[in-house]
């Protein structure tokens, strides 16, 4: 039986809040290792992750788990709840230690990292879009494929006050974590 199906177009969708979705883990309806998202009432499925997702991905959290001061988190795969109906689990996210995963809002969120491999489009247009309107403070998208990042700076409802494209050589730093130096070429 498959588990997606395509857009019904033209018609009317039944969106879900996140509450919803977490009343149908709690029964059993879904599965917690079912890997999704909810974007804007819709389950949206995550695709496989590639050996190129996986290796940058894990460097950079071990660059970032060095770097990081005590006093913030770096989550893996954390849930990030940006509305009732809007959930999302970037690769890595950095957020105050005194914060427990089940009460993040956006701008809770130092720093939210997609690792792109076959999401590339999606990660730049719509999430990105998400994460400006509810307050994530920096959002990376790193493209596992070509290694390059796209750095988002300065939120806004409407989108980015800035977005930067760095090559695999350039430094990639963060705000929140001054310490914090990667380059994708090491990765």
């Amino acid at each position: 039986m498959p588990t997606t199906t395509k857009s019904a177009e033209g018609y009317h969708r039944r969106a879900f809040t996140v509450d919803e979705i977490v009343a149908m883990q709690d029964a059993g309806i879904i599965s917690e290792d079912e890997n999704f998202e909810l974007i804007e009432g819709e389950i949206v499925p995550m695709g496989p992750k590639y050996s190129a997702h996986e290796r940058i991905k894990s460097k950079l959290l071990m660059a970032m788990s060095r770097a990081c001061p005590p006093s913030l988190i770096v989550g893996v795969e954390t849930s990030i709840f940006l509305s009732a109906n809007t959930f999302v689990e970037p690769d890595i996210s950095l957020y105050a230690e005194r914060l427990r995963s089940q009460e993040l809002r956006g701008p809770d969120v130092q720093l939210a990292i997609e690792v792109a491999a076959s999401s590339l489009a999606y990660d730049l247009d719509l999430k990105a879009k998400l994460y400006a309107r509810y307050g994530v403070r920096e959002y990376w998208v790193v493209d596992a494929n070509q290694r390059v990042a796209f750095i988002h700076k300065g939120p806004k409802a409407e989108g980015w006050a800035g977005v930067t494209k760095k090559s695999a050589e350039d430094v990639l730093a963060c705000a929140a974590v001054p310490e914090f130096r990667f380059r994708l070429v090491d990765a």
